[in-house]
């Protein structure tokens, strides 16, 4: 039986055992009807002013040291309604105190080896939307204010409550990172299609480090650029193995992808972990506020190989800047499935939010014809189809697309759906002889 289950079937039978004394509190005069299970593991997030050494791993709040460190619990509830909250520790004797707050709502809490588990912490009125449920140490003479493996939510009124409920597929690991976006662009007939070309930006303050903002995707890879640190920002293109595998080691030579030529400054080697393939990576310090363009190609090289290329430039500079150009075996393909997308590739940034936009998408085929593209399909990762996090949008506004996630905001787009831009018959002015 997965543990998670086993835990709850325990709470909920302390919880029965005793409760009369949970019904002496004022809100359960009444018997209780609903109890949500909530696992710190993949709805927690550590205050960026925490001590780094204060930790959350798939059990929960497992390290807690720092006055400093406050920890952040986030869920969304689908209706206004009434509950009581409760804390189920992990395993250890501490003796301390902590302060819980939800809104405007606070209460202190004793902690002592003696302690019931779970831990009454309050009555608190939910709002509807998204919650978040503040940690704080006041005081302790323990080496730890406490190790907490969930919260608990009763109420009378049933209803909805929206967090990633389970660790199946390392689900905590990909909920904390937050949901995914993508925007899947509407293809003219023609089926040779050998450039596409999009105009990102970024709005200001909406670049947290973690970000991906992928630009041009395609059926065997990814384009786009990336912000990895306080100090460096990437724009980064690769391309998968036709083997399937998460190990690069493990690919035959003749299923490797070929680097073919690459961009002064540009790095290039394997990847893994989502897939495997060729990878390459520009450093380089774009801005939020202001718009770049990207352009790549797919083309087939009549050998049974197919060649992925791709260019960047700043909207304000007259030089396309060479990324790299790989070389794909047993591939025989033109541009296929162009989208983008937006995600969060650092766990401990999940809850910041983020934003692209994306404008003026073109398609040029293999006898040099453009093509405007103005529908998009909006669809989400496997976290945004469970609804375990619903902190995502997506759509059409002012004749371009954008993409948002994380920041756990109250979202109103469905996914599944198609959105359509006005044309602005912009069409790029690409000299593709004169390309490096």
């Amino acid at each position: 039986m997965n543990k998670n289950i086993l835990l709850i079937m325990c709470l909920i039978i302390s919880i029965s055992a005793t409760a009369c004394e949970l019904n002496d509190a004022p809100l359960f005069k009444l018997p209780l009807s609903d109890t949500t299970y909530i696992p710190l593991g993949g709805n927690t997030f550590l205050d960026p002013k925490g001590v780094p050494n204060d930790a959350i791993s798939e059990d929960g709040i497992t390290t807690w040291s720092s006055e400093k460190s406050a920890f952040n619990i986030y869920f969304k509830n689908e209706k206004a309604r009434t509950g009581a909250l409760y804390l189920a520790l992990l395993p250890g004797e501490f003796s301390s105190k902590i302060k819980c707050t939800l809104g405007d709502q606070s209460f202190v809490v004793p902690l002592t080896k003696y302690q019931k588990n779970p831990v009454f912490i309050g009555n608190f009125s939910l709002r509807t939307g998204y919650q978040k449920l503040v940690l704080e140490g006041i005081s302790k003479e323990t080496n730890s204010f406490a190790a907490i493996r969930s919260i608990l939510i009763l109420t009378r009124e049933p209803g909805e409550f929206n967090f990633v409920k389970d660790n199946i597929d390392n689900r905590f690991y990909w909920g904390r990172r937050g949901p995914s976006v993508h925007l899947t662009y509407s293809m003219p007939v023609e089926n040779k299609i050998k450039w596409f070309y999009n105009e990102v930006s970024v709005p200001v303050g909406l670049d947290p480090i973690g970000s991906y903002f992928m630009a041009n995707g395609f059926a065997e890879g990814y384009f786009g650029f990336q912000v990895n640190s306080e100090n460096e920002r990437r724009i980064l293109f690769s391309v998968w193995s036709p083997f399937k595998t998460d190990n690069p080691a493990s690919i035959p030579e003749d299923q490797k992808i070929k680097l073919l030529k690459k961009g002064e400054g540009v790095y290039t080697g394997e990847f893994g972990n989502e897939g495997s393939g060729g990878q390459s990576y520009l450093k380089y310090k774009w801005e939020a506020g202001k718009t770049y363009q990207f352009l790549n190609s797919v083309e087939p090289d009549g050998l049974g190989a197919s060649v992925y290329t791709a260019y960047f430039k700043a909207f304000d500079s007259p030089t396309w800047i060479l990324i790299a150009s790989f070389k794909r075996p047993k591939t025989d393909t033109w541009y296929k499935r162009p989208h983008s997308f937006v995600e969060n590739f650092n766990p401990n940034y999940g809850h910041v939010l983020r934003q692209a936009l994306y404008a003026n998408q073109w398609v040029c085929d293999s006898n040099g014809q453009w093509a405007e593209l103005t529908e998009a399909k909006f669809t989400g990762d496997d976290i945004a189809k469970r609804a375990y996090r619903k902190d995502y949008e997506g759509g059409e506004k002012i004749g371009h697309f954008y993409l948002q996630n994380g920041g756990f905001f109250n979202g109103k787009a469905e996914l599944n759906q198609s959105f359509k831009r006005a044309a602005v018959n912009k069409m790029p002015a690409i000299d593709f002889k004169k390309l490096p």
